[in-house]
């Protein structure tokens, strides 16, 4: 009695296909196969086209053959603009901070700090628009051409509240260079020039919170901090800026490196400004250099 033929043995029997010549019976070529290898080759083959039938319907025909894909670009389209409205909100509203900033430093008040909620890409594009940072001639028009622009006819007095800086202790922002150009309001330069080598560092001279971050025309890259009692402190022509608007910084901690940045420059050096309740004051008398 023959052998009952199992299904194995069915799968795994092996078989000759041969291609010959019409015409002598030459053989051409032979292929040998068995069932299991011819199920799993069609398996492989129909796997591949169901994924390319997928993703043609799921992907390329998707705008045309799913119903719910204008909706979901519509929604997507509105969600952009409302991220670009709401930046553009908050962008407007500090801008009114800053405007109302330079009223309060000019009559000696306390600044009020611009939001910090951004996203990290909305700070950037904001950045690049400049509407967070004012522009040099903004920031020349609120300091030396408003109500400061009669320093320049009046001789500078020390007022009580200007001893008040002489109790705190101001780091050096760097150390073991000349000063070349000196504090002379009467030639509206409200600060000293510290020459020094490019990209040596520059630190804050003291604890606070920086309040402008950015590029000007005039003075290049340019750092403002907002200290205690009523102090900022001001540092042009950088090569290159550490710290953002909003970030609080800690005495002698390195905030940019010395630069020529800027048409108001002749070669590296720092320009620092210290402005006490509105008013610039010597840094050279409240910092040993």
């Amino acid at each position: 009695m023959a052998a009952r033929k199992t299904l194995s043995n069915w799968l795994t029997n092996k078989y000759l296909f041969i291609i010959r010549n019409e015409e002598n019976f030459a053989e051409k070529t032979t292929f040998s196969f068995n069932y299991a290898r011819l199920l799993l080759l069609l398996s492989v083959v129909f796997l591949l086209i169901l994924g390319i039938a997928v993703y043609l319907v799921t992907i390329v025909l998707e705008q045309w053959l799913d119903p719910r894909h204008a909706q979901r670009v519509i929604n997507r389209q509105v969600a952009e603009l409302t991220i670009k409205i709401d930046s553009l909100e908050r962008s407007v509203e500090n801008q009114n901070i800053y405007t109302e900033n330079v009223r309060r430093i000019i009559a000696g008040e306390e600044i009020e700090q611009p939001k910090e909620d951004y996203s990290e890409a909305e700070v950037r594009t904001l950045e690049l628009s400049g509407i967070l940072q004012p522009i040099d001639s903004q920031f020349r028009a609120s300091f030396e051409k408003s109500e400061l622009s009669d320093i320049a006819a009046l001789p500078i007095t020390i007022s009580s509240s200007a001893y008040e800086l002489r109790d705190l202790y101001l780091f050096s922002p760097i150390d073991g260079y000349d000063v070349t150009k000196g504090f002379d309001p009467k030639t509206n330069h409200f600060g000293i020039d510290i020459i020094a080598k490019k990209d040596e560092p520059i630190r804050s001279v003291a604890d606070g919170v920086v309040i402008i971050s950015s590029w000007t025309l005039d003075s290049g890259y340019v750092i403002t901090i907002q200290h205690s009692g009523n102090l900022i402190s001001v540092y042009k022509h950088n090569s290159e800026l550490f710290k953002n608007v909003g970030s609080f910084v800690a005495a002698g901690e390195v905030i940019a490196t010395i630069g020529n940045t800027g048409e108001l420059t002749s070669g590296p050096h720092l320009h620092l400004e210290l402005w006490h309740n509105g008013n610039p004051v010597d840094p050279h008398e409240y910092i040993a250099l």
